[in-house]
């Protein structure tokens, strides 16, 4: 009798163990109750070509604006409940610790600083950016190699001034520091021909690039002499907030090597490849342990893209910006975007 009752206290055990999981979602965090009881996704930006501006009609569009819509798909199936707060570079923080924003999409780059110093995480990098030079192609400038004994435009008084004369020094190399009040000051002397060169992060050089007299006269140079990944912030404290803003970046970065994407979202459901199904909620319960609806990222897909569509709507050839993905490339191709998968 009792070895009966034994086996079958065990068999219980092992069954509830074993079980597929059920779809029902999980408890609901306080940010995503949040969010789902106000019915919005409220994203904190700083206005910036190509990140987050607003076109003729008001309207915000960019790369830090696709990801919040992103995030608003996955949780309320609506990339218009995105909801935008525009911040200064000073006031990001504060507004996302205070609770008047519920993400950042843009924010100072990731240093081990602002991760542990000010209550906030990083949930990802979803974007691999630094600092570098922008010439004048008849100059004939293939690499920073090349910039010994040139002289140099620089915004006075920020950390680009210290990486370059770092980078120089270590080198044994010379240049001709000109220094300006401000980058508008720098770039406007590198387009009037006072400087060879103009340095900052790469992806604001895109950005001073187009708005030089002649774009096409110049090219950022591949290089890199710093460091600055970028992405999205959060609260901490709240896990599974975290996840659901994680995971939104992870399943773009999966869908475009799975080559899943906003044109083919809708027959990609009916793929027999079981990453696939998998990913876009058609096999298996993923949704659950995010407190999301099982096909979460088929959302994100089916109305923002995968990250390909959003870095080339809005940085890449599609756009003034024309950036290369370098760094920003899939693992596969050369890059650095590498993502767990979803299973």
């Amino acid at each position: 009798m009792m070895r009966r009752l034994l086996f079958a206290c065990l068999a219980a055990f092992a069954g509830a163990l074993f079980a597929p999981r059920a779809s029902a979602q999980t408890d609901v965090g306080p940010t995503l109750g949040q969010i789902v009881k106000r019915g919005a996704l409220i994203c904190g930006v700083t206005a910036a070509p190509g990140f987050a501006q607003r076109d003729g009609s008001g309207e915000w569009r960019g790369f830090d604006v696709d990801f919040c819509r992103a995030v608003a798909s996955a949780v309320l199936d609506d990339p218009s409940k995105a909801r935008f707060v525009e911040l200064s570079p000073k006031a990001r923080v504060g507004a996302l610790q205070s609770g008047a924003v519920d993400l950042l999409a843009s924010a100072s780059p990731w240093t081990q600083a602002r991760d542990a110093g000010q209550k906030l995480i990083y949930a990802g990098i979803f974007l691999y950016d630094g600092q570098g030079f922008i010439v004048r192609r008849q100059r004939g400038f293939n690499s920073v190699q090349d910039l010994d004994g040139a002289a140099i435009c620089i915004e006075q008084g920020t950390p680009y001034e210290l990486v370059v004369a770092d980078f120089f020094r270590a080198r044994k190399a010379k240049y001709d520091p000109k220094l300006y009040a401000s980058l508008e000051d720098a770039a406007k002397a590198y387009d009037d021909g006072k400087c060879d060169a103009l340095t900052a992060d790469v992806t604001t050089l895109h950005g001073v690039r187009i708005g030089l007299t002649a774009p096409a006269d110049h090219a950022v140079l591949p290089d890199l002499v710093s460091k600055s990944p970028r992405g999205p912030l959060v609260r901490q404290g709240d896990d599974q907030w975290f996840n659901i803003v994680r995971w939104t970046l992870f399943a773009m970065l999966d869908a475009e090597e799975l080559d899943v994407s906003k044109a083919n979202a809708d027959a990609a459901l009916s793929s027999e490849k079981p990453q696939i199904r998998r990913l876009l909620g058609v096999d298996g319960a993923h949704g659950g342990d995010l407190g999301l609806s099982e096909d979460w990222a088929y959302r994100i897909i089916k109305h923002v893209g995968n990250y390909a569509d959003v870095f080339e709507r809005n940085l890449g050839q599609g756009a003034p910006f024309a950036m290369e993905r370098r760094l920003n490339a899939l693992w596969s191709k050369g890059g650095l975007m590498y993502a767990p998968p979803v299973r």
